[in-house]
């Protein structure tokens, strides 16, 4: 498994999952879809999309990965997770077909969702990417929107070592006729998409240029909500709207998502102000999204944030930086394949550090990443896992500093 061993356990080709599902009689073409890649945000960008079709009515599935803490996270209708037993009912009725095919447990997993939802008779599923996207086992999907949030730096021994070559791989859920929407408009590699989508005669929006958006009130990171107005630049349309998710570098997820609705409006779908208003007010909740500038615990005020490469860090430092606090407590654990040396320059020197080992294979051990940190100037201790690491962090912090616990999704996956 990806999680486990990374890029040892990825079959990048779509044929096993053509074959599974084909015996599966294609479930992915029974449904509509929304295909959702990016490097950082489509999660977030995905539970939101979710969120608001929901609202509006729509039976929508939602496939996300990797999971925090229940595999059946990753398979939701309507937010409700597959049941254990439809998950043991499936791997059951289909081992004959793995066992010949031989397919990933990514692989199956996406078998799995398509033919989860297509039982449960959805009228829509939002399919994020699970890596790169022109070979991502999702990308057998012919969706009425595609949605790539952004490129930066991650996965490079997969995805290639500069952002245009993260971008090709990225570009390739854009399919024929069908409208494209970029999050963040990038001078560097925008001519990646604009090709790709001239090729398949896609109309290609960049949701970056369509949206201003301000906050509407004096925003602390601790806050319930996070109070915004989103204006279109050429059409008379404002929103006023309050995000549960509060971390502000869902402002740039949140100009997506409306790009995003746009374009589905205009095929139909009926999505009010209101729709939209109730459900970005409560994504969480209806989606069971976890992990995005979480609080966990106010006294000491302790917050977790699954951003681990290189900008997804410069946005949590970001939200750290906006939060009130005399002294700052870091729980960081990070895995091996990511490039630790380039978050490590990033961090604050200010911090006290808890370095941990989350409990994955892949995991740095706690003891190397802190003598790392320490050629960048950062000091504290190592612990064997992340519990004791932030228990450690939460025994030393007073009531008015924060405890951040971060640098890898498997760390927030052990604390939510």
């Amino acid at each position: 498994m990806f999680s486990k061993i990374g890029a040892a356990a990825i079959k990048a080709d779509l044929t096993n999952t053509l074959q599974l599902c084909s015996r599966l009689d294609d479930p992915h073409k029974k449904f509509k879809t929304i295909h959702v890649g990016g490097t950082n945000g489509k999660g977030s960008t995905s539970h939101m999309l979710a969120a608001i079709l929901q609202v509006a009515g729509y039976k929508t599935g939602l496939y996300t990965s990797p999971h925090l803490r229940d595999f059946r996270e990753r398979i939701r209708v309507n937010g409700e997770m597959i049941s254990e037993e439809n998950v043991i009912a499936f791997v059951n009725e289909q081992k004959e077909n793995i066992e010949q095919i031989s397919p990933s447990f990514f692989e199956v997993t996406v078998a799995m969702a398509f033919d989860h939802f297509a039982k449960q008779n959805v009228d829509i599923a939002v399919i994020e990417v699970g890596l790169g996207g022109r070979l991502d086992s999702t990308n057998i999907i012919t969706p009425v929107l595609s949605v790539i949030t952004n490129i930066g730096y991650d996965h490079m021994n997969i995805l290639g070592n500069s952002l245009k070559e993260i971008a090709f791989e990225k570009a390739g859920i854009i399919k024929s006729q069908v409208p494209v929407v970029i999050g963040e408009r990038q001078k560097e590699i925008d001519d990646v998409f604009i090709k790709k989508a001239d090729e398949c005669d896609s109309p290609i929006i960049f949701a970056s240029e369509q949206w201003q958006i301000i906050i509407n009130q004096t925003h602390g990171t601790n806050d319930k909500y996070l109070d915004i107005a989103a204006t279109h630049n050429l059409q008379p349309i404002t929103y006023n709207l309050h995000l549960d998710l509060t971390g502000t570098y869902q402002l740039k997820n949140v100009k997506t998502v409306l790009s995003a609705v746009i374009q589905l409006q205009k095929q139909g779908f009926k999505i009010t102000t209101n729709h939209l208003q109730s459900a970005l007010k409560q994504v969480s909740m209806l989606t069971g999204l976890m992990g995005r500038w979480q609080t966990l615990s106010s006294d000491p005020m302790v917050i977790c944030d699954t951003g681990h490469n290189e900008d997804g860090i410069r946005e949590v430092l970001k939200n750290i930086d906006a939060t009130h606090y005399e002294k700052l407590h870091m729980v960081i654990g990070m895995v091996r394949d990511k490039d630790v040396n380039k978050v490590l320059t990033l961090l604050p020197d200010h911090a006290v550090y808890y370095f941990c080992h989350p409990a994955i294979e892949r995991a740095k051990p706690a003891e190397e990443l802190m003598n790392e940190a320490k050629l960048h100037g950062l000091h504290g201790k190592s612990y064997p896992s992340v519990k004791e690491a932030l228990k450690a962090a939460k025994r030393h912090a007073s009531s008015k500093d924060l405890v951040f616990v971060g640098g890898s999704t498997f760390v927030v996956a052990e604390v939510v």
